[in-house]
């Protein structure tokens, strides 16, 4: 019993100085100091919005639906490409009268086929204005309106907004617009239910006109000696006939004088 109480005490002492050693250093050794902050997190730069991409029109036109052979037609003639950078480059927008496949389909058979590539390029130019319409703008346009394909009355077309329709006059084509198709701030579709065709394409092209008239040279005739110039007739005056002449006018005088002597001397 006296060993257990021993033991007890001696490991209580012993706790008691272990826990006494501990304060001490812990009192003699520097304050500790507070944590570094971790350093702020770097801010990423600030990203500027991208630049809206520019309109597809073939894509909106698909989208659409019934514009199957506008769209080839776009493509084809690699106009599509140019609409894009018109759009991209340009701050006046573009308007689109884009004809249905049912406005194609009413064409003579083989007009399309018939049309070299530029003059197929040239119709589809025909039917986009480089400027943006608004359909509320139709009732205040000018005519006539320019196309991508020129200005001109053959390359340009008119334009009228009646109460409840809008026509369009090529001078060969009375088109209407059938419907929108798609309008932002920069580009504007519209459906008409004819192809436009141009003057330029579909009728015959005025003579160029003749030029002016210029003066010929007299042509020469071949082996024929070179004209000589004429020269200034010289009067001459032959000096021993005039000599002559007076004593021929002498000898005569001198003949007559002896006759009428001969004559009268008789009478004296």
């Amino acid at each position: 019993m006296m060993n257990k109480q021993s033991t007890l005490f001696s490991a209580a002492a012993f706790l008691c100085l272990l826990l006494c050693l501990t304060k001490i250093t812990t009192a003699q050794s520097p304050a500790s100091s507070p944590a570094a902050a971790p350093p702020p997190a770097a801010t990423p730069p600030a990203q500027l919005p991208a630049s809206p991409s520019p309109t597809n029109v073939t894509k909106i036109l698909e989208k659409a639906g019934h514009f199957n052979t506008f769209i080839h037609l776009l493509r084809s003639t690699q106009e599509d490409s140019h609409l894009l950078t018109l759009l991209n480059n340009s701050n006046n927008g573009a308007t689109i009268f884009a004809p249905s496949d049912s406005a194609f389909s009413s064409l003579k058979s083989g007009t399309l086929n018939s049309l070299s590539d530029e003059a197929k390029s040239e119709l589809v130019k025909f039917h986009v204005v480089p400027t943006f319409l608004s359909s509320a703008q139709f009732q205040t346009v000018s005519n006539p309106i320019a196309t991508e394909a020129g200005s001109g009355g053959r390359v340009s077309f008119n334009l009228t907004a009646y109460p409840d329709s809008v026509s369009i006059t090529t001078g060969l084509t009375n088109a209407s617009i059938a419907g929108n198709v798609y309008a932002d701030d920069q580009l504007a579709v519209y459906k008409v239910d004819k192809v436009l065709l141009p003057v330029d394409i579909f009728t015959a092209k005025p003579p160029a006109p003749a030029p002016a008239p210029t003066a010929e040279k007299p042509k020469k005739k071949k082996g024929s000696p070179a004209p000589e110039e004429e020269a200034t007739p010289v009067v001459q005056v032959n000096t021993s006939a005039a000599a002559d002449a007076g004593i021929s006018a002498v000898w005569v005088t001198a003949a007559a004088f002896a006759l009428g002597v001969a004559l009268f001397a008789p009478a004296i």
